[in-house]
Parts: structure tokens; sequence; C-alpha cells
């Protein structure tokens, strides 16, 4: 009687053992949600990036230390810098300046036929306070796939 009770009490120890292991198995065998992706102007996918270049044939506009509070299914958002040149007088011989910058990605999707990446493909910019001359608070941009 007594070796029937401790093969039961070992029987249901593995068997509690075994039951996270097998749980988390199954977990892992499910499909895995798609990757949300902003793509940079070289074609690569980034998520969550801390710098982004919105201008790419000349690099006189980007946004920097983006700290992203969302990166969700339909939009992403962060707050950061962005750092515009002022051209003047030309765009070699411009200054950068830094405008402080609320990031909202949206329009999520499937990115060049990659099943496992959907890419945010539009980028609005909005100015809390200060922003460059003659640009209105919010700027929208479509973004490259």
């Amino acid at each position: 009687m007594a070796k029937t009770a401790i093969l039961v009490c070992a029987g249901t120890a593995l068997a509690a053992i075994a039951a996270p292991s097998s749980a988390s198995a199954s977990a892992n065998s499910r499909p895995q949600s798609p990757t949300r992706v902003v793509v940079d102007c070289f074609y690569r996918p980034q998520v969550r990036p801390a710098t982004f270049l919105i201008a790419c044939a000349d690099g006189n506009n980007y946004l920097d230390k983006l700290h992203w509070s969302r990166w969700g299914p339909n939009s992403a958002t962060a707050t950061g810098q962005d750092v515009v040149n002022d051209c003047k007088p030309y765009c070699a011989a411009g200054r950068f300046h830094s405008y402080p910058a609320l990031v909202r990605l949206d329009r999520v999707r499937q990115w060049n036929g990659k099943s496992r990446h959907w890419q945010y493909s539009r980028l609005t910019v909005t100015y809390p306070g200060a922003r460059p001359a003659d640009t209105p608070q919010s700027m929208t941009y479509p973004l490259w796939s």
C-alpha cells in the first residue's frame, strides 16, 4: 500500500513538472504574429529605431532620440527630436536645428509581399512647441516600401 502511494505521488509530481514544459512547447509552436516595421531609406526593416532619416536624398531632415511608447498592430508612437537643416544660405552651408516632436506611424500594410513583416506606411510628425520656419504644426509623409 505504501509503495502504491509513493508511486502515485511520484507520478503526480512528474505530471506537475511536465505540465509547464508541455504548455511552453505548445505556446512556442503557435505561429507568431507578423512583425511591424518601419522601412528605412536603404529598404531595411527597422523596429523601434532610435533615429530615422526623413530626407533620404540629402540627409537634411531626420528624427533623433526616439523613445517609443507604443509599437502596436495598427500604429506606433514616440517622442523625440526632429533635426532639420535650415539650408541658409544653402544646404551645404546650413545649420541643423532640433525641435521637440511627437511621432506617429500608421497605415499598416504588408511589406514587399513578405508575410512576416507588415510595415507602417505613413509617418506623422507633430510639433508641440517650436517648429521650423514655414512648417505647419503637423506634417505627414508617405513612407517607401
